[in-house]
């Protein structure tokens, strides 16, 4: 079984090579006109490279090249069905989104293209082959079927981390303390014999977090380079394909576990419950308005904290405090044999968390000026209102 050095190298590898390639393309962006220009429906206030996701997409070959060349991966991710299948589909949702990034496709178009990665996913043999639902049971699936479930979970993974995808630095973050807390999940879980130590679930969580961390010291706020979508349809893409091959072929319960800790594919659904969520609630919101589901608003998680006074970085911050609070959630039960022990403690993280979101000094103060304002009548002209049809771009 490889050990957390040798993951350690792979990690490595992927983080430095995507933060090399990052630097490459922000040069390489103005000379093919890989530019995001500021409008009134975007944040950034100067031309900004979008070819981000192309230096993910380097890092993870550097990362699965590594991971071929080591003897210790030859179980988990050598080359053939799966591996190339990997690449393939990351392949093609990269070129989806970066046709999106500069000229800007349908989204019928934009789906149409997620439905082909997931489907050669699907083809390769990477696919959700068990469903568990906790409390009834483990459900085989047909082929069929599979594919289906194995696509849809891909274009919602794919859609989720797009749509969060809206200040610098939240995507890259959320992703890789996701892909993180999903690494050792998977570790655990291999410790406890609940899947194969040749399952390649951990491995491709450990390179998906490092494409985050080399690209983040350029894309945190003030943003030199834009992940677009591109990059942020592939991150959604590569936590598919971890979190399909760990929870989708797993048929064993994880004794030591309690609620949903027994179906593993349920985990990302708690791990990524920021971006998830968010994309719920974009859609009954779009849809409760009579628009259509890909029609671009400010009333995303992170608009509303930047509504009530949190500024950008801060915004980015507390939602990744959100889902490290959620990934702490999942992993300390994992490791703690089941023990409840963590809900207190959670609890009070949680409400220690909303309180300061909601009730930080900076927000009161920025409400009274908002009020005194507002009572003021000339000088309401300078509180500034944001525009919901104004798109974001990082």
């Amino acid at each position: 079984m490889p050990s957390v050095r040798d993951y350690g190298v792979v990690f490595g590898v992927a983080a430095a090579v995507t933060f090399v390639v990052t630097g490459l393309m922000r040069w390489i962006s103005p000379r093919v006109g890989a530019i995001i220009e500021p409008d009134e429906r975007r944040v950034h206030e100067r031309p900004t490279p979008t070819l981000g996701g192309v230096a993910m997409f380097i890092g993870l070959i550097a990362g699965v090249v590594t991971a071929w060349r080591m003897d210790v991966f030859n179980g988990q991710l050598a080359p053939g069905a799966e591996s190339f299948g990997m690449i393939l589909g990351a392949l093609i949702i990269l070129i989806v989104g970066l046709i999106d990034d500069v000229r800007e496709i349908s989204p019928p178009a934009k789906v149409a293209g997620m439905v082909l990665a997931g489907s050669v996913l699907s083809f390769a043999g990477i696919g959700i082959v068990v469903f568990r639902v906790p409390f009834l049971g483990v459900t085989p699936l047909t082929p069929d079927l599979s594919a289906l479930i194995t696509v849809l979970w891909v274009v919602g993974l794919a859609n989720a981390i797009n749509l969060i995808d809206g200040l610098d630095g939240l995507a890259a973050g959320i992703v890789g303390i996701a892909a993180a807390t999903y690494f050792f999940y998977a570790l655990r879980l291999a410790d406890e014999n609940v899947i194969l130590t040749e399952n390649p679930g951990a491995l491709v969580a450990v390179i998906t977090a490092g494409l985050c961390v080399g690209f983040l010291p350029h894309n945190f706020n003030p943003a030199r380079i834009f992940m677009g979508d591109s990059g942020a349809l592939m991150l959604g893409l590569l936590m598919a394909v971890s979190t399909t091959v760990v929870g989708g072929r797993n048929e064993q319960a994880f004794s030591g576990q309690s609620f949903f800790f027994y179906a593993p594919i349920f985990i990302p659904v708690v791990i990524l419950g920021v971006p998830l969520l968010d994309s719920l609630f974009a859609i009954v919101r779009r849809t409760a308005r009579r628009r259509h589901v890909s029609t671009p608003d400010k009333d995303h998680l992170h608009h509303r904290l930047m509504r009530i006074g949190h500024g950008h970085r801060r915004s980015v911050l507390i939602l990744w405090a959100w889902t490290m609070l959620l990934s702490g959630f999942v992993l300390y039960p994992t490791y703690n044999h089941g023990r409840g022990d963590a809900m207190v403690p959670t609890g009070i993280a949680a409400l220690g968390l909303l309180l300061y979101t909601v009730l930080h000094p900076d927000i009161r103060q920025g409400r009274a000026g908002r009020r005194d304002g507002q009572e003021g009548g000339d000088d309401a002209s300078n509180v500034v209102h944001l525009d919901p049809n104004r798109r974001t771009g990082s």
